[in-house]
């Protein structure tokens, strides 16, 4: 799956939703059904992967702690 692994959550669940429709389309056979489920399978476990993973590098939990540091903002310190 390393094709979508810099696909986007947006993307990701736009393709859901194009399986969804696809396999609600009663033009499609049983082994393409299946075929799709899987793929659906793995997209969501990608979107799960994604929710999971912050978008912070180390640089910019650093930069955010040293602002809350500095007392220029308010809220909680981010850690890795």
């Amino acid at each position: 799956m390393s094709e979508s692994s810099k696909e986007t959550f947006g993307e990701v669940r736009a393709r859901l939703d194009e399986i969804v429709s696809e396999v609600r389309s009663k033009d499609v056979s049983l082994e393409k059904s299946l075929d799709l489920y899987e793929e659906a399978i793995r997209l969501g476990n990608r979107c799960a992967e994604l929710i999971d993973k912050p978008d912070y590098t180390a640089a910019e939990i650093a930069e955010a702690n040293e602002v809350v540091e500095a007392g220029q903002e308010e809220g909680p310190e981010i850690t890795i």
